[in-house]
């Protein structure tokens, strides 16, 4: 939606076969809870793991990077693991499962959707992200309320059910529509943060 570069999403159906002879206890457990409908990244053969000191990234490219991990609250886009990849010369982002932290425990969502996010000072993209405010407001114009509803919808329902999840399928959803449409109502609150932590940089 943000017309960044990501690798190609594929579902995967694993069926219950699946781990059992994988030969590591620890790994075979991963493999087992992994059964069902699942979601992959097509391989880029050839990638090779950004360094933001060495790769040379656009510096309108990272802020709208370091924006959407603000807005996502993704803490896992630090110089010890980008999760990036440079492919044909070009800036692909992986690996999100850190994003949205707040659903990991589901406690405090109502706090978590309003929160300036220190976590972005961690940023490896932090120090080349000079146009925060102009990619504000450009994200702001491709994530509408709308836009936002519509990419809660495609998520699969089984990924909504959890154990000791009271929560209904609608409401679970509603959640997230509201988590996301207030916070970039809100874009001010992380956006302040971002700007404030990179001026601490340089």
């Amino acid at each position: 939606a943000l017309r960044l570069k990501v690798p190609e999403l594929v579902m995967l159906d694993l069926d219950e076969d699946f781990g059992r002879t994988e030969g590591d206890e620890e790994i075979q457990d991963l493999l087992q809870t992994s059964r069902g409908l699942n979601v992959g990244l097509h391989f880029l053969s050839g990638a090779l793991t950004l360094n933001p000191v060495v790769n040379q990234v656009d510096e309108r490219l990272a802020s709208r990077i370091v924006w959407l991990d603000a807005f996502l609250t993704n803490v896992d886009r630090t110089v010890r693991n980008t999760n990036m990849l440079m492919w044909n010369r070009e800036v692909w982002l992986i690996d999100h499962g850190a994003s949205l932290y707040f659903h990991h425990s589901w406690r405090d969502w109502e706090k978590a959707m309003l929160s300036p996010f220190p976590y972005i000072k961690e940023h490896a993209l932090l120090r080349k992200a000079s146009h925060l405010e102009e990619a504000d407001r450009e994200c702001r114009e491709l994530l509408t309320p709308d836009k936002l509803a519509e990419i809660v919808d495609l998520v699969p329902d089984e990924w909504l059910q959890w154990d000791g999840m009271e929560l209904t399928l609608d409401e679970i959803r509603d959640v997230y529509k509201t988590f996301l449409t207030e916070r970039l109502k809100n874009s001010h609150i992380f956006l302040k943060q971002a700007i404030d932590a990179r001026q601490a940089l340089v």
